[in-house]
């Protein structure tokens, strides 16, 4: 069992309903809040690393925290703790709107967790509080990307019963880096 809660009251942490049968705790998944803003930094950070990214600028959550906990931003990022309440992996989504659909989906920009973290089930917690996310929002489906390199990533997803499609993302940059 799953704990996943969409509103804006976040649990205390380290307060999962327990599995049952298994006495252990449920992963928690719940929305980030602006005193979450340093750790899921710092995972964004482990995650840029990960997937061999460029740094971002120092300042980046004093830029994040603006766009995420404005009212009315269209930016949700949900985040997975372990057992003992430590936030430990991080998605964040929006919705999007599909031109050949002529209707919005939900965009999942990132899904990540911190490597210590993996194997426990919180990325599955993480996959269905996205889920959840989409039918609160009215929207029939969530799309994201992974490396072709991140075989453990792809493997996760074909897990869950998610479909690929062979395309490759570029970026164009139109302004100078900060």
């Amino acid at each position: 069992m799953t704990r996943t809660e969409h509103a804006s009251a976040a649990p205390a942490p380290g307060t999962g309903a327990t599995a049952p049968g298994t006495g252990a705790a449920a992963p928690v998944v719940r929305p980030a809040h602006p005193a979450d803003l340093p750790r899921l930094t710092e995972l964004m950070r482990e995650h840029m690393a990960y997937e061999k990214s460029d740094p971002r600028p120092a300042v980046l959550g004093d830029r994040l925290g603006p766009q995420l906990f404005a009212e009315g931003s269209g930016l949700r990022v949900l985040l997975a703790e372990a057992p003992g309440g430590e936030v430990v992996g991080y998605a964040a989504c929006s919705a999007q709107f599909s031109f050949w659909e002529a209707r919005d989906y939900l965009h999942m920009d990132c899904l990540y967790l911190a490597e210590g973290a993996r194997g426990h089930g919180l990325g599955a917690a993480l996959m269905d509080g996205v889920r959840g996310l989409a039918l609160e929002l009215g929207l029939g489906h969530v799309e994201w990307q992974t490396p072709d390199w991140n075989e453990g990533a792809i493997r996760f997803y074909d897990r869950l019963g998610a479909t690929s499609l062979p395309k490759l993302r570029y970026t164009l940059v139109t302004a100078a880096a900060e």
